[in-house]
């Protein structure tokens, strides 16, 4: 695929993949990008997934003809964009690596070699230069990986951004891009929230006018409306006015507890996402409590504790530091109820998490006082602003 008249895409897109990271569904399958900057010297950035090696390299061949790459740029060491090294450099002994001192550090670990003959460490505002095209070099560490670089190319306004900007699916359209860029961004690189800040503050100093990421499309012309979810996401702020309630139910009273409530949000013009923790993709459901600034969590207690699903949502939340929001609690205990001070505990160390006043006590069924309850915080919570947008 041609991207302009000297950058080529050599990507490769896996369909058979059922779950990226061993954790994330991916249905319409995820991309491991890899481009050619075509110039008086050649650059290769990053390289693909160690299934499709000898696909991207002969589409790799096919780009250069008789020509042979200078360098092989490796911005993020993650073995879905490093496993081709060693076959390219076998393929072509006198490219140079070009890649950060963590990367390098990371190669030895992990390929037996730094490549300490054929390479060349770059940092902060390192350049290379292909003859037109000039390359800068921005760090982004722990964006998701401490050896993180991200490439500008100035002549054609690109910035080559790593894993940032990435999503699920989707090769070659922007169709939808934000749902799948959300949920990628929310569980691979929400816990980074300060270091992508870091990095937006570098990337308003560049004229970007095309992004080329490791997974997904290629977005071209402003790019102001990716960076600006990029800015809300990694500062914890709302993205959309509404709310999530995610729940699990045993017998089906938590679950008529959160459809009553849901049906009384609506009525008064709420926007409203209800998931069932036990059935719904979690990687989803944690994505839509980062979208939304007001979550409400409902559960049984069990065991003395919370029903394991909601255990592991909350899990999910604060591990990528949950901040910010409103957050209402359902708790169901026919003896001995818990369920809101085990999750109240578990969220103890979020910051800036406003209690409603209201709150849903069941005792094992929904009775008048519980549906009472549920009126006073579907008011609450409509008052306090989430009105559809």
């Amino acid at each position: 695929m041609t991207i302009s008249q000297n950058i080529q895409y050599i990507g490769v897109h896996d369909q058979n993949i059922d779950l990226f990271e061993g954790q994330y569904s991916v249905p319409e399958g995820i991309t491991y990008n890899s481009y050619v900057i075509l110039d008086e010297k050649i650059a290769v950035m990053d390289t693909a997934d160690k299934h499709f090696t000898d696909q991207w390299l002969d589409q790799l061949s096919q780009v250069l003809g008789d020509r042979t790459p200078d360098y092989l740029v490796i911005q993020h060491m993650e073995p879905d964009h490093s496993c081709g090294i060693t076959a390219l450099l076998e393929k072509y002994p006198e490219t140079i690596i070009v890649s950060s001192q963590f990367a390098f550090n990371i190669m030895k670990n992990t390929l037996g070699t730094d490549f300490a003959q054929r390479r060349l460490v770059v940092g902060e505002n390192s350049t290379l230069e292909l003859g037109k095209h000039t390359l800068t070099f921005v760090t982004a560490p722990m964006v998701h990986w401490p050896e993180v670089i991200m490439t500008y190319d100035s002549l054609e306004k690109t910035l080559f951004s790593a894993d940032a900007f990435g999503t699920f699916g989707m090769p070659d359209t922007l169709e939808d891009w934000t749902p799948e860029a959300r949920r990628y961004y929310i569980g691979i690189v929400g816990k980074y929230g300060a270091q992508v800040q870091a990095l937006l503050k570098k990337a308003a100093a560049l004229d970007i006018q095309r992004i080329c990421a490791l997974h997904g499309p290629i977005l071209t012309g402003d790019p102001t409306p990716y960076i600006h979810l990029y800015d809300t996401w990694s500062s914890y702020g709302t993205e959309s006015e509404g709310i999530l309630i995610a729940y699990t139910s045993i017998y089906g009273s938590t679950k008529a507890a959160v459809e009553l409530l849901a049906e009384q949000l609506r009525s008064a013009g709420c926007n409203v996402e209800v998931r069932d923790l036990a059935r719904c993709d979690m990687t989803e459901a944690v994505a839509q409590a980062f979208r939304f600034g007001k979550v409400v969590l409902a559960t049984t207690t069990y065991n003395a504790d919370i029903f394991p699903f909601m255990k592991e949502f909350i899990h999910h939340l604060t591990e990528r530091n949950f901040s910010n929001r409103t957050v209402a609690l359902i708790e169901n205990g026919t003896w001995a109820p818990a369920a809101a001070r085990v999750m109240t505990k578990m969220l103890a160390d979020c910051k800036n998490l406003t209690y409603t006043t209201a709150s849903v006590k069941l005792p094992g069924a929904l009775n008048d006082t519980a549906k009472a309850q549920i009126a006073a915080l579907a008011q609450e919570l409509c008052a306090a602003g989430a009105s559809a947008e």
